[in-house]
């Protein structure tokens, strides 16, 4: 699979701090491509200069294959005028575009699920179906990429579900790239299939769904009447990789398998095993592990 977009060290300075810095992003074709980070980390400010609306400071980015130039955009809130219907909002954004045509703006409405909204002023939609209505306009001169920022903040798990649906039928049926950021991680961990990880202005990590598998994995969990005495038997019964973690539960990597084995060994030393589980590792705990926060267990 081909890259549709690169980054060389691009980098946007405002006075004299960086709200980018350097940042070298690779985004496959056909993929959707999550960017993660706290506000104000620089998700925002990359995504405005590689679609255009925000001139680098240095660095460059390039789109890839013949459609390099098509690239949709929707960062902030859709701009949609809140009297005129779905319908209406899509024939002014594809007259501008000059590509108008009643069969083209039903297609469009098809694709992101408002087909039957008819007359109904946008202005009255629910906050889900206004972002569908700003993806359909980011769609507006068939782009091969789409750059969608926070799309699924403040959404009902009605509006999430929606918005994922028609993101994941964009992929599928229109093997459209989308790069989208997102707050809200264990979402984006069941849409993305590649991550760059953005932490104060500087790309910490890029990786895939794959990627993570092998890195994160899983471990054993355990939680007992007395962690410190558990911790010291586990060792001396072959485990030397038992640890006390950071959210006071013993954790016990490479030992899948021996979770009834651990039980029997911790019950005959008179240690109460109050719970002991597979943890596996999720998006959310990697980028808090990667940017310092906190690791849940």
């Amino acid at each position: 699979m081909s890259y549709i977009l690169t980054t060389e060290n691009l980098t946007k300075t405002y006075g004299k701090k960086d709200a980018a810095k350097n940042i070298n992003i690779h985004v496959r074709e056909g993929s959707i491509y999550g960017l993660i980070g706290r506000n104000g980390a620089g998700k925002t400010t990359v995504m405005r200069m590689i679609s255009g609306l925000s001139k680098p400071t240095s660095g460059s980015y390039r789109m890839h294959g013949e459609h390099r130039f098509g690239v949709g955009v929707l960062i902030e809130s859709p701009g949609i005028y809140p009297n005129m219907s779905a319908e209406e909002n899509l024939r002014l954004k594809c007259i501008a575009m000059g590509c108008c045509s009643p069969e083209y703006v039903k297609q469009l409405l098809g694709i992101v699920g408002l087909a039957d909204t008819g007359k109904k002023n946008a202005g009255s939609f629910s906050l889900g179906m206004r972002q569908r209505l700003g993806i359909a306009l980011a769609l507006v001169g068939d782009p091969k990429m789409i750059v969608l920022d926070e799309p699924i903040n403040g959404l009902d798990p009605q509006g999430i579900v929606e918005v994922r649906m028609t993101l994941e039928k964009l992929r599928e049926e229109k093997g459209i790239t989308i790069m989208i950021s997102s707050h809200i991680l264990d979402e984006l961990g069941k849409l993305a299939d590649s991550y760059g990880i953005i932490h104060e202005g500087e790309l910490l990590d890029e990786f895939s769904t794959d990627d993570l598998a092998d890195r994160c994995g899983s471990y054993v969990a355990v939680q007992t009447s007395d962690n410190h005495r558990a911790v010291e038997k586990l060792r001396q019964a072959g485990y030397p990789q038992a640890v006390i973690a950071e959210a006071g539960k013993i954790r016990i990597d490479d030992a899948l398998q021996s979770t009834a084995e651990i039980n029997r060994m911790l019950v005959k030393s008179n240690i109460d095993v109050h719970e002991i589980y597979i943890k596996n590792i999720s998006l959310e705990d990697y980028y808090l592990s990667v940017t310092g926060g906190y690791h849940h267990d």
